[in-house]
Protein backbone atom coordinates (compact mmCIF):
# COMPACT_ATOMS: atom_id res chain seq x y z
CA UNK A 1 0.00 0.00 0.00
CA UNK A 2 2.84 2.36 0.85
CA UNK A 3 4.53 1.54 -2.44
CA UNK A 4 1.35 2.40 -4.32
CA UNK A 5 1.14 5.70 -2.51
CA UNK A 6 4.73 6.58 -3.39
CA UNK A 7 4.16 5.67 -7.03
CA UNK A 8 1.09 7.93 -7.17
CA UNK A 9 2.97 10.81 -5.55
CA UNK A 10 5.95 10.43 -7.88
CA UNK A 11 3.69 10.20 -10.92
CA UNK A 12 1.84 13.33 -9.92
CA UNK A 13 5.04 15.25 -9.25
CA UNK A 14 6.52 14.29 -12.57
CA UNK A 15 3.51 15.30 -14.62
CA UNK A 16 4.08 18.43 -16.62
CA UNK A 17 0.45 19.51 -16.63
CA UNK A 18 0.33 20.44 -12.96
CA UNK A 19 2.11 23.62 -12.07
CA UNK A 20 1.37 23.39 -8.39
CA UNK A 21 2.24 20.94 -5.63
CA UNK A 22 -1.26 21.00 -4.16
CA UNK A 23 -2.64 18.08 -6.16
CA UNK A 24 0.35 15.96 -5.11
CA UNK A 25 -0.16 16.84 -1.46
CA UNK A 26 -3.85 16.08 -1.77
CA UNK A 27 -3.07 12.70 -3.35
CA UNK A 28 -0.62 11.93 -0.56
CA UNK A 29 -3.16 12.89 2.10
CA UNK A 30 -5.78 10.71 0.41
CA UNK A 31 -3.37 7.77 0.30
CA UNK A 32 -2.52 8.22 3.99
CA UNK A 33 -6.21 8.30 4.92
CA UNK A 34 -6.75 5.13 2.89
CA UNK A 35 -3.78 3.50 4.62
CA UNK A 36 -5.12 4.48 8.06
CA UNK A 37 -8.56 3.07 7.23
CA UNK A 38 -6.96 -0.17 6.00
CA UNK A 39 -4.94 -0.42 9.19
CA UNK A 40 -7.99 0.14 11.41
CA UNK A 41 -10.25 -2.18 9.43
CA UNK A 42 -7.90 -5.06 8.54
CA UNK A 43 -4.46 -5.01 10.16
CA UNK A 44 -5.38 -4.12 13.74
CA UNK A 45 -8.03 -6.88 14.17
CA UNK A 46 -5.65 -9.42 12.57
CA UNK A 47 -2.87 -8.44 14.99
CA UNK A 48 -5.30 -8.72 17.92
CA UNK A 49 -6.30 -12.25 16.84
CA UNK A 50 -2.63 -13.22 16.38
CA UNK A 51 -1.79 -11.86 19.84
CA UNK A 52 -4.64 -13.84 21.40
CA UNK A 53 -3.46 -17.00 19.64
CA UNK A 54 0.11 -16.40 20.81
CA UNK A 55 -1.08 -15.97 24.39
CA UNK A 56 -3.10 -19.21 24.19
CA UNK A 57 -0.07 -20.97 22.71
CA UNK A 58 2.17 -19.68 25.51
CA UNK A 59 -0.32 -20.84 28.13
CA UNK A 60 -0.48 -24.32 26.60
CA UNK A 61 3.28 -24.71 26.24
CA UNK A 62 4.29 -23.15 29.53
CA UNK A 63 1.61 -24.78 31.64
CA UNK A 64 -0.04 -21.48 32.52
CA UNK A 65 2.92 -19.81 34.24
CA UNK A 66 5.29 -17.64 32.26
CA UNK A 67 5.72 -17.66 28.53
CA UNK A 68 6.61 -20.43 26.15
CA UNK A 69 9.99 -18.86 25.45
CA UNK A 70 10.86 -18.94 29.15
CA UNK A 71 9.69 -22.53 29.48
CA UNK A 72 11.71 -23.61 26.43
CA UNK A 73 14.79 -21.82 27.76
CA UNK A 74 14.37 -23.62 31.09
CA UNK A 75 14.02 -26.96 29.29
CA UNK A 76 17.16 -26.31 27.24
CA UNK A 77 19.09 -25.40 30.37
CA UNK A 78 17.82 -28.52 32.12
CA UNK A 79 18.73 -30.63 29.09
CA UNK A 80 22.26 -29.22 29.04
CA UNK A 81 22.78 -29.94 32.74
CA UNK A 82 21.41 -33.46 32.33
CA UNK A 83 23.77 -34.11 29.42
CA UNK A 84 26.72 -32.91 31.50
CA UNK A 85 25.66 -35.14 34.40
CA UNK A 86 25.25 -38.09 32.04
CA UNK A 87 28.75 -37.60 30.63
CA UNK A 88 30.15 -37.32 34.15
CA UNK A 89 28.31 -40.46 35.23
CA UNK A 90 29.53 -42.31 32.13
CA UNK A 91 33.13 -41.46 32.96
CA UNK A 92 32.61 -42.51 36.55
CA UNK A 93 31.01 -45.81 35.52
CA UNK A 94 33.95 -46.49 33.21
CA UNK A 95 36.35 -45.94 36.08
CA UNK A 96 34.33 -48.18 38.37
CA UNK A 97 34.19 -50.94 35.75
CA UNK A 98 37.97 -50.77 35.37
CA UNK A 99 38.31 -50.99 39.14
CA UNK A 100 35.83 -53.87 39.35
CA UNK A 101 37.91 -55.83 36.85
CA UNK A 102 40.80 -55.90 39.34
CA UNK A 103 38.98 -56.26 42.64
CA UNK A 104 39.13 -59.48 44.65
CA UNK A 105 35.39 -59.99 44.95
CA UNK A 106 35.41 -63.79 44.58
CA UNK A 107 36.46 -65.57 47.74
CA UNK A 108 36.55 -69.24 48.63
CA UNK A 109 37.52 -70.60 52.04
CA UNK A 110 38.15 -74.20 53.12
CA UNK A 111 39.12 -75.34 56.64
CA UNK A 112 40.71 -78.76 57.02
CA UNK A 113 43.04 -80.92 59.09
CA UNK A 114 46.41 -81.13 57.38
CA UNK A 115 47.51 -84.11 59.49
CA UNK A 116 45.52 -86.97 60.96
CA UNK A 117 46.86 -86.47 64.46
CA UNK A 118 45.52 -82.90 64.62
CA UNK A 119 41.74 -82.70 64.70
CA UNK A 120 41.43 -79.00 65.40
CA UNK A 121 40.83 -78.00 61.77
CA UNK A 122 43.22 -75.08 62.01
CA UNK A 123 44.66 -75.40 58.50
CA UNK A 124 42.94 -73.54 55.68
CA UNK A 125 43.01 -72.58 52.02
CA UNK A 126 41.77 -69.13 51.01
CA UNK A 127 41.22 -68.21 47.34
CA UNK A 128 41.11 -64.45 46.61
CA UNK A 129 40.16 -63.94 42.95
CA UNK A 130 38.75 -61.23 40.71
CA UNK A 131 35.78 -61.80 38.38
CA UNK A 132 38.02 -63.19 35.66
CA UNK A 133 39.42 -65.78 38.07
CA UNK A 134 42.82 -64.17 38.48
CA UNK A 135 44.35 -63.83 41.92
CA UNK A 136 45.96 -65.96 44.59
CA UNK A 137 45.21 -68.94 46.79
CA UNK A 138 46.76 -68.70 50.26
CA UNK A 139 47.27 -71.89 52.22
CA UNK A 140 48.14 -72.08 55.89
CA UNK A 141 49.08 -75.47 57.33
CA UNK A 142 48.95 -75.81 61.09
CA UNK A 143 51.19 -78.29 62.95
CA UNK A 144 52.08 -78.62 66.61
CA UNK A 145 55.50 -77.22 65.82
CA UNK A 146 54.24 -74.14 63.95
CA UNK A 147 52.31 -72.80 61.00
CA UNK A 148 53.45 -72.70 57.38
CA UNK A 149 51.82 -70.28 54.91
CA UNK A 150 52.01 -70.56 51.12
CA UNK A 151 50.69 -68.45 48.29
CA UNK A 152 50.05 -69.72 44.77
CA UNK A 153 49.00 -67.66 41.74
CA UNK A 154 45.72 -68.40 40.01
CA UNK A 155 44.78 -67.44 36.43
CA UNK A 156 41.28 -67.97 34.96
CA UNK A 157 40.23 -70.06 37.99
CA UNK A 158 43.18 -72.47 37.51
CA UNK A 159 46.31 -72.56 39.66
CA UNK A 160 49.51 -71.94 37.70
CA UNK A 161 51.41 -74.45 39.88
CA UNK A 162 50.34 -77.76 41.34
CA UNK A 163 47.64 -77.30 44.01
CA UNK A 164 46.31 -79.48 46.80
CA UNK A 165 42.70 -80.73 46.76
CA UNK A 166 41.79 -78.19 49.46
CA UNK A 167 43.24 -75.35 47.37
CA UNK A 168 41.30 -76.56 44.31
CA UNK A 169 38.12 -76.67 46.43
CA UNK A 170 38.74 -73.10 47.65
CA UNK A 171 39.18 -71.97 44.01
CA UNK A 172 35.95 -73.74 43.06
CA UNK A 173 34.08 -72.06 45.92
CA UNK A 174 35.40 -68.70 44.70
CA UNK A 175 34.19 -69.51 41.17
CA UNK A 176 30.74 -70.36 42.58
CA UNK A 177 30.69 -66.99 44.35
CA UNK A 178 31.41 -65.26 41.02
CA UNK A 179 28.28 -66.59 39.33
Amino acid sequence: MIHLTLVVVIAILTMQEFQSVYPAVAALAGALVALALYHVAVVRPALARAGALLETHDDLIAGGTGGAAGRLAALESSDASLRAALESDGARIGGLEALAATDLSCCGFVRYDAFTDSEAGLSYALALLNRQGDGVVVTSIYTRDGTRTFGKPVAAFKPTVQASPEELEAIERARSAAS
